[in-house]
């Protein structure tokens, strides 16, 4: 079985979060893939059971509180006698641009309390998928931030993301994390699979120049000193032979 989780904090009034973007993730998942079944409470959580290509996922949303997301994660693994390996996180990443991503396995906590819960309760091999939402640029403005809902303008960016990880969710449950990453990152950014061709050569349009007969396996060097003229012998019967073909019987030039 693999768990596909997502972070954030139960309850309405945290519903539109920045810090319960892991939520909407595994929420969309759940609302394009019609397999999944209803929501229901076990392991401390909201879980949903079905299939993404062929593999067994539980899509699991702690109810603990993102500081006690352990507890549930470490429950569900532990009843399915899975491995760490088995586990996908999605969650805040306060140090990615909004609308980025990146996908990591193992790995420290850096700071985020949902995943130092839940590297207690099962080890830091799990992986993880980072949603950005952007840093406030002060450390005192971080908790307002995380804890402040999305604004209206940002379903211009957070929209595509979702419905790209829900499409693409199937190499998730495969383990599949770079064509993963590959897929959503073309599917979010079409610009970079739109490479530009060679541009080819019109039809009758003629081709660089060719060195001269003379010149070939010469150096460009060689090629462009001047060419001297052979020096003529002044004695001997070659000598007297071409004074008479020249006309310069007397020897002068």
């Amino acid at each position: 079985m693999r768990l596909i989780v997502g972070l954030g904090n139960p309850g309405a009034r945290y519903a539109r979060n920045r810090h319960n973007i892991g939520f909407l993730a595994v929420d969309e998942i759940h609302r394009a893939h019609p397999g999944f079944g209803p929501w229901r409470n076990r392991f401390q959580a909201e879980v949903s059971e079905g299939t993404l290509g062929g593999e067994k996922v539980l899509l699991v949303k702690p109810q603990t509180f993102m500081n006690e997301s352990g507890r549930s994660v470490g429950e569900a693994l532990r009843f399915y006698k899975g491995e760490p390996a088995d586990v996908l996180v999605i969650y805040d990443e306060l140090d990615l641009p909004p609308a980025r991503f990146r996908m990591k396995a193992g790995g420290g906590h850096g700071g985020h309390n949902g995943l130092r819960s839940i590297t207690a309760h099962i080890g830091d091999a799990y992986r993880r998928l980072r949603l950005g939402i952007g840093h406030p640029g002060d450390k005192s403005r971080v908790t307002g931030h995380v804890l402040g809902d999305f604004a209206k303008v940002d379903d211009e960016w957070l929209e595509p993301l979702l419905s790209g990880i829900a499409d693409h969710a199937a190499l998730l449950a495969a383990g599949q994390d770079n064509q993963f990453a590959n897929k959503l990152t073309l599917q979010l950014q079409p610009e970079k699979a739109q490479r530009p061709d060679k541009p080819k050569k019109p039809a009758g349009t003629p081709g660089p120049a060719r060195p001269a007969a003379g010149a070939k396996g010469q150096s460009h060097i060689r090629q462009a000193r001047p060419q001297q003229a052979p020096r003529m012998p002044s004695k001997g019967p070659m000598a007297d032979m071409l004074r008479k073909l020249l006309g310069n019987d007397d020897g002068k030039a």
